[in-house]
């Protein structure tokens, strides 16, 4: 059925009309539903495709995933219309058939956005139907979500300090024009339009354009006075008095005294804004003719523009947010958490004012941050920089200069390329100031390496142009990540998802590896001297590039082309005693030592790492391992590989991380069985790293784990695995759906299983079951995480809940570093009366707990009732047919609730001894 019309004026919109848009150019079907072909099914799901106008195919399709629905619940809580449109959702979003708008959807099915989303996850969870270009398209969608509605919370706020209230409410049309105008700025100008950071400066171009073309009475005395230096803002005019309004002067392209007072007022960098509107912003004007008319823009045209983009994009309705529209209403939960402050628990007169961090707040905050941070690092090497290079044999300067003009072009243009056509200028400033981060890296890396070794030329290291691809990159990725560009929503997958490929314009790790022509191990080596280096850098960004290190070693590294498999055949060709990491150093406590010289400059393959013939070995090759002396008659074997033996130590540490995790979700009452699948696990590891080419860690973990339950007649099912996985932390569904069978060929986990994992190791495994089973495998020890946070907040000794924390940067007040307590107390600063001290004393002691930590899996794992990858009904490795829910799902549940009532126990018992 058409949208509701919004009681707030806006004009309707408009039903899609069948067209060539509506479908895939290949169906050859009339777009046009037939009511013949549908007899079969109920006539309120035919009347809903009418309304939604889908077509005979998605139609038929989104029955059938009904009728699954109906045969796999046990029960269907929610309303079959609810139920029929996620169906429809989904059926349409995998044939890239989308008829309607994602709006329509809402409001045919009565549901809002969040609630929507939960239904067609709640398909996945029950079916495991949902594919990964559906839930793709789920996630890009939720995120452009969480941005406009992030967007519209600050424009919300910022319009009240902008606009005087009016008694006839004629601010309200301006406010509604501005904010339409900015949703189809944001639609032209950005192909990414889930990108925070640049959507807000085009917000702000917007309000500044509209704030200096309104008429004077609208404004409040900051705004009017911040204008009146440079013009009288113009009164609008009407079209037919358009003619003489010609003969006024010019409006300039931006008012640069409003813009600063408007990114004064944000918490905005101007210079960026100021690009902003200088290329994106200006060229939209252009489009519509806007850039030189003195007048306000005409309000029926821009609606009509928006219209037109979005009943194109198939998506949500932005003018609903400021129409207060119930299919984008916020939960009120989700509010009062996000503007939770300390000062709700304090009177009035005590209240410390602290802003909520808002999305906005802690992007711009990160920002301010990491240009605070550079603020004294040039774009070109210092004079302590310069002087290592002059002290290398072979002085770098030069090369390292030609590479950043290179890689400087490069990147701003695939930045362009991937965010908006008129972005190149702000892809050029992302990468000047990740020119300035690699300077000042450098600089203390070599500062660092001098004490270390008591040298000055470091001419092997700093010509290697691996280490300053490696290291620029890391630098860049900090920058992205700063921005927001880059974040690990889709697990590290990027995939298109309808419109413009979603691979295009995704510029998520490893995006940059990609733009600079450097592999993943390379980068690898460079992540934990990048961080040591650096102390400024934030716990978030910190634990960013630790999840980029992650991702490498369980997936990217093992990619066909890295030079990890050239390395591993260098160390098994020298034989078993060379081999990697061997079991017999789990023990022993993993070292974080290492430098980057000691990476960069171990053993690789021949070619790679060759010096100008006149340059003589240089100091810093200290730094490198040393071949061992051979006994004579004996063939030399290669040194062996740093870079490679710490690649495996961390491997083995994470792989037995994520192990303990999964069996502690499995297996918690046969405890027995974790060292023996991690012994299998390890030997595939290790033997049979070929295993890996192409395909994810997680993968032969659960094919280990089912195996040796197997072999142990212990009774654990795929499915049941997969299910437990899921709510594994930083995983995605790709991991068990699409796994690599042979080249070019993918199926679902269990297949790989029985055709690649079982005929591989099956003797190997069937030794499990023997009276001589293999040698366990000694376990890992498992350290802390070598990335440091001196500016965490550190628990005081003999207390449980009162922490200090370092003041990071004098720079920054107490009022952007919002706490996530209740109270902050900036020691060195004026606190006030000593009242407020016997208050903290007072919430120390208190008895009250409103938030709990909880280490559960939240709900229980429920084995999927049917799985996409089971073939003709069997769900099991071996063909066997389900004999109904395991007896291990019912010990799950029972576990869940013994450790919940032990955890309310112990708060229980420890509120009581404070009291004593």
């Amino acid at each position: 059925m058409p949208p509701k019309k919004r009681n707030s004026g806006t004009p309707q919109s408009k039903e899609l009309k069948p067209s060539a848009e509506s479908g895939s150019p290949e169906k050859k079907e009339s777009p046009e539903l037939s009511l013949k072909k549908h007899r079969d099914k109920d006539a309120e799901f035919v009347s809903l495709c009418k309304s939604l106008h889908v077509t005979d195919l998605v139609c038929d399709s989104a029955w059938r995933l009904w009728k699954n629905v109906q045969d796999s619940m046990e029960e269907v809580a929610d309303s079959q219309r609810r139920l029929w449109g996620a169906c429809l959702f989904v059926s349409a979003t995998d044939m890239d058939v989308t008829c309607f708008t994602f709006t329509q959807v809402l409001k045919a099915v009565g549901l809002n956005v969040k609630q929507f989303f939960t239904l067609v996850r709640k398909l996945d969870v029950n079916l495991d139907t949902i594919s990964t270009k559906v839930n793709s398209a789920l996630t890009r969608l939720e995120k452009k979500y969480d941005v406009t509605l992030a967007l519209y919370q600050r424009f919300e706020k910022t319009c009240k300090k902008i606009f005087a209230l009016l008694p006839d409410g004629k601010e309200r049309e301006t406010i509604r024009s501005c904010w339409t105008m900015f949703l189809l700025a944001k639609g032209r100008a950005l192909q990414m339009e889930d990108d925070l950071v640049i959507s807000f400066q085009l917000l702000l171009c917007t309000l500044e354009l509209c704030i200096k073309r309104c008429p004077p009475d609208l404004l409040q005395p900051l705004y009017k006075s911040a204008i009146s230096k440079v013009q009288s803002p113009p009164t609008r005019t009407s079209r037919r008095n358009q003619s003489k309004a010609k003969s006024r002067p010019m409006v300039p392209e931006v008012d640069l005294q409003l813009l600063k007072t408007l990114c004064t007022e944000n918490e905005c960098n101007a210079e960026e804004v100021k690009n902003v509107y200088q290329t994106s912003f200006s060229a939209f004007l252009d489009s519509l003719d806007l850039s030189r008319s003195p007048d306000f823009p005409q309000v029926n045209d821009i609606n009509q523009q928006y219209e037109e983009h979005y009943l194109k994009s198939k998506e949500f309705d932005g003018r609903l947010f400021f129409d207060g529209d119930e299919t984008v209403l916020v939960p009120k939960i989700e509010i009062s958490q996000v503007e939770r402050t300390p000062k709700k628990n304090l009177s009035d007169e005590d209240a410390v004012l602290i802003p909520p961090q808002t999305p906005i707040r802690a992007a711009m905050t990160s920002i301010q941050q990491l240009r605070g941070d550079l603020t004294s690092s040039g774009d070109q090497p210092s004079t302590n920089l310069a002087t290592y290079f002059k002290n290398c044999t072979v002085d770098p300067t030069q090369d390292v200069l030609k590479r950043l003009e290179t890689l400087g072009q490069a990147f701003s243009q695939r930045f362009g390329q991937a965010v908006g056509p008129r972005c190149i200028v702000l892809g050029r400033q992302r990468f000047n100031l990740g020119v300035k981060l690699y300077y000042k890296v450098m600089e203390a890396m070599l500062k660092s390496e001098e004490k270390r070794l008591s040298v000055q030329n470091f001419s092997k290291l700093l010509n290697d142009s691996t280490f300053h691809t490696s290291l620029l990159a890391c630098a860049l990725e900090v920058v992205m990540a700063t921005y927001g560009e880059s974040s690990f929503r889709t697990g590290g997958y990027n995939h298109g998802s309808g419109g413009v490929d979603a691979a295009e314009t995704n510029v998520c790790f490893p995006w940059i590896l990609d733009v600079v022509n450097l592999s993943a191990f390379d980068f690898y080596k460079v992540i934990e001297s990048f961080i040591k280096a650096d102390p400024t850098l934030s716990k978030d960004i910190v634990k960013h590039l630790e999840t980029c290190e992650n991702l490498i070693m369980e997936r990217i590294a093992w990619r066909t082309g890295s030079p990890l498999f050239e390395l591993l055949k260098q160390e098994h060709e020298g034989g078993a005693a060379e081999q990697v990491e061997t079991p017999a150093s789990f023990s022993q406590p993993l070292q974080h030592n290492h430098t980057a010289a000691d990476l960069y400059l171990s053993p690789m393959r021949p070619g790679h790492r060759v010096l100008p013939p006149e340059s003589p070995a240089p100091p810093s090759s200290q730094a490198t391992s040393q071949p061992p002396t051979q006994p004579a008659g004996q063939t030399p074997r290669p040194p062996k590989s740093n870079s490679l033996s710490l690649f495996y130590k961390k491997l083995y540490r994470l792989a037995y991380m994520r192990l303990k995790i999964l069996c502690s979700y499995l297996l918690s009452s046969h405890p027995e069985l974790e060292p023996i699948i991690w012994t299998l696990f390890q030997h595939t590891l290790q033997h049979e790293h070929e295993l890996m080419r192409d395909r994810h860690l997680d993968q032969l973990m659960m094919s280990a784990m089912y195996a040796i339950c197997k072999v142990k007649s212990v009774d654990l099912r795929f499915k049941t695995i997969v299910t437990a996985y899921k709510n594994m932390p930083n995983t995605n569904q790709e991991t068990f759906k699409h796994v690599l069978i042979t080249e070019g060929h993918f199926d679902s986990i269990i297949v790989f299983y029985n055709q690649v994992f079982m005929q591989k190791l099956k003797t190997n495994i069937l030794q499990y079951a023997s009276t001589r089973p293999p040698t366990l495998s000694p376990i890992p020890q498992i350290p802390r995480s070598p990335y440091k946070f001196p500016n965490s907040p550190l628990r005081v000794p003999g207390s449980n809940n009162v922490y200090i924390s370092p003041l990071k940067n004098p720079r920054m007040s107490p009022g952007i570093m919002t706490p996530r307590s209740r109270m902050l107390v900036s020691i060195g600063e004026s606190f006030g009366l000593s009242n407020r001290f016997q208050k903290i004393n007072q919430m120390v002691n208190s008895s009250d707990r409103s938030l709990k930590r909880t280490l559960d899996l939240g709900a229980t794992p429920k084995p999927l009732k049917r799985l996409r990858f089971d073939m003709d009904g069997q769900d099991e490795a071996d063909g066997s047919k389900s004999g109904g829910d395991s007896t291990l799902i019912q010990k799950l549940a029972e576990m869940s609730s013994t450790r919940s009532r032990m955890q309310e126990q112990k708060m229980k018992e420890d509120t009581e001894s404070r009291k004593e």
